[in-house]
């Protein structure tokens, strides 16, 4: 067993309200690329919004009225939530340059240090919307190519029995090229993207040309009108409103890719105007033509246009669910070094960008969710009654922890952090409660995802807080420096080479190399207690990772410090020690683990079943070596008994 430990920076360690600029001369190239990435999810939203909103089964009305009404709730629903909340308030909130919900915990999590019941809070919610994130990420690739796809209804109905064979083959062939990474994929998804958002911007602006009067929408009191008017039937409308600002969470997760500048950019330059326009003018198509409310983004296009837009659509589609797939993957590898998930296999698939990640036990798994929910949901309309409660939830969670951050680690007064969180929140509250009211339709599915992995993940947290703590009480039962001077005093077998031992304290001794020496006898030549800290920072600069305190008679203690996206590289770490005078020749190296197993015990930490459900996921962990990137054939592991 490898020991990890939080270190939360003091609050002024996190990054204020700001981030670097990107050199002139990269801004071009960095917006190119945040395009490719950051906006295929929000991008394809015009592809369901519509359809789903004036879907007959949520009773809302086809008329003129509703028609400006509607498209006015989502063009400020892009203006409020989107330009004000994510690009003016939530791409400041930057830790250390990232971004992302798990950026966001470590970052107010570690404001409030010194209150550790709210840091509790944090946590729980922290974990509730990274949870969430997870259903997301299931309903994104399958909602995404299922709308575009569906197009072949449109073009020819008599294809509609393949749009779900089609839709599947898409997907699974997007799942099984994931290991092979998205370095040669990515540079052409910049361009697809400009290409995409230049057409829907341009079809709209020509619908809007034939039916101007859509342009009354505007007014914002066309949608507080409509809200009014229709009250009810209004608030549930606004469950289908949010499908369009699916995708808005990516702003800000991947801030850490591109900068906030690249992002603002693209947004405001290309992005917003080319949606906003496209859903006027499908609004205006709606105006002119009621009965194209059967898919009114398809129907904007004549029919000479309705393939090429069908593949390019899918294209698109595929890139904002390789977006959402990759940060999922990045997500859980951030989670595993914070200690909230089992560590799993990960891959990086890039030798030059180490954000490239690749995580095999993810991928499968959200692949089987995902054609579960193609075939379960069965069409882009059903799915968008499951979509937005992982969005609206996220989005909800994500504004609250602003609130901390922008109080506790910014130290801004405190009216001025309720009036910049506030109002965001109870937009943000009531999207969430028109949602709620689709649980039975299928909210339930990403609610049950969430669920599983939020159980997961807290039980994960809890149950290794709890043995790394029982850990450190074994360890610091016997002091390390008293131990070593009795041991020597003796003058114990010592035998060449270098012996690691991990260890949860630098200060105690080890329970590997107890057991070492019970069995073998023996003492290395040189000897090295190594202690690996994970800190609630993205990443730590590489030449303050490794700390190295001689201990004489060739002993030291070693601290290796990691950000949470940092890549853990024990070896390469150690490399660094020579100056300290640890030399470590890997031929001659052997890595000591203790492999724990727990024995549930009820009336102590947790419930008994979810000790059991820890002991579970400890047995079935994946391989410590391989992703402390050891050597396999130098490792020794022994076993040690833990009771939590």
């Amino acid at each position: 067993m490898s020991e990890q430990t939080s270190d939360a920076p003091h609050p002024s360690a996190t990054s204020g309200a700001g981030d670097p600029t990107p050199h002139r001369r990269a801004l071009p190239a960095l917006a190119l690329a945040a395009l490719g990435v950051v906006y295929g999810d929000i991008g394809t939203s015009p592809l369901y919004t519509l359809q789903t909103v004036f879907d007959p089964a949520n009773g809302l009305p086809m008329n003129a009225a509703n028609v400006r009404g509607i498209v006015s709730l989502i063009v400020w629903s892009l203006t409020i939530v989107v330009s004000l909340k994510y690009v003016a308030l939530i791409l400041r909130a930057n830790n250390h340059g990232e971004g992302g919900i798990m950026a966001l915990l470590a970052l107010a999590a570690s404001s409030v240090t010194n209150r550790p019941k709210l840091r509790h809070a944090l946590l729980v919610v922290g974990i509730m919307g990274a949870a969430l994130f997870y259903g997301d990420s299931v309903i994104t690739p399958a909602i995404s190519v299922l709308s575009a796809v569906e197009g072949l209804e449109v073009a020819a109905p008599v294809l509609k029995t393949y749009v779900i064979p089609i839709t599947l083959a898409a997907l699974i062939t997007l799942f099984v090229m994931q290991k092979h990474g998205t370095a040669g994929i990515g540079v052409v998804f910049g361009p697809v993207m400009v290409l995409w958002f230049v057409v829907i911007g341009v079809i709209g602006l020509l619908n809007i040309a034939d039916s101007p009067a859509i342009l009354m929408s505007l007014d914002p009191f066309e949608g507080l009108a409509f809200c009014v008017r229709h009250r009810w039937l209004a608030f549930v409308a606004l469950g289908a409103v949010v499908l369009s600002l699916t995708g808005a969470e990516a702003l800000y997760a991947d801030m850490g890719h591109f900068g906030a500048q690249p992002i603002r950019v693209t947004w405001f330059g290309l992005v917003y105007p080319a949606l906003a326009l496209n859903y006027l003018g499908q609004g205006a198509l709606l105006l002119a033509r009621p009965a194209a409310v059967q898919n009114p983004f398809y129907l904007l296009f004549p029919t000479w246009a309705l393939y090429p837009m069908i593949v390019l659509a899918t294209i698109s589609t595929v890139i904002a669910s390789q977006a959402v797939i990759s940060g999922t993957y990045s997500m859980t590898k951030q989670a595993m070094q914070l200690g909230f998930l089992p560590r799993m296999s990960v891959i990086y698939t890039s030798e030059k960008e180490m954000g490239q990640v690749y995580v095999p036990g993810i991928n499968w798994t959200l692949l089987l969710a995902v054609v579960a929910a193609v075939v379960g949901f069965g069409s882009s309309a059903a799915l968008g009654s499951a979509y937005g409660i992982a969005v609206t939830g996220t989005m909800l969670i994500t504004t609250f922890l602003t609130f901390f951050v922008i109080r506790y680690a910014w130290r801004y007064n405190w009216a001025l952090c309720v009036g910049a969180t506030a109002f965001f929140f109870v937009i943000d509250a009531t999207f969430f409660s028109a949602n709620l009211m689709k649980i039975v339709q299928g909210g339930w599915f990403p609610l049950a995802i969430g669920l599983f992995i939020f159980t997961v993940m807290a039980t994960w947290g809890r149950g290794w807080q709890m043995m790394v703590a029982e850990a450190r009480v074994r360890a610091g039962a016997t002091p390390l420096k008293p131990f070593l001077d009795k041991l020597f005093a003796h003058c114990p077998v010592r035998v060449g080479g270098t012996a690691i031992f991990l260890s949860p304290d630098p200060n105690g001794v080890p329970h590997a190399l107890i057991n070492n020496l019970m069995h073998n006898r023996v003492f290395h030549e040189c000897v090295a207690f190594l202690t690996v800290n994970t800190k609630e920072v993205p990443y730590v600069p590489r030449r303050e990772q490794v700390a190295v305190h001689p201990l004489g008679e060739g002993c030291y203690q070693v601290t290796i410090t990691y950000g949470f996206k940092d890549e853990v590289d024990l070896p390469r770490a150690l490399e660094t020690c020579s100056s300290a005078g640890l030399v470590v020749d890997p031929t001659q190296t052997s890595y000591f683990l203790s492999r724990a197993t727990v024995v549930p015990t009820a009336g102590k930490g947790m419930a008994l079943w979810r000790e059991r459900l820890f002991a579970v996921m400890l047995h079935n962990v994946g391989n410590v070596a391989a992703y402390m990137k050891l050597p396999a054939n130098r490792v020794i592991e022994l076993g040690a008994r833990v009771e939590i």
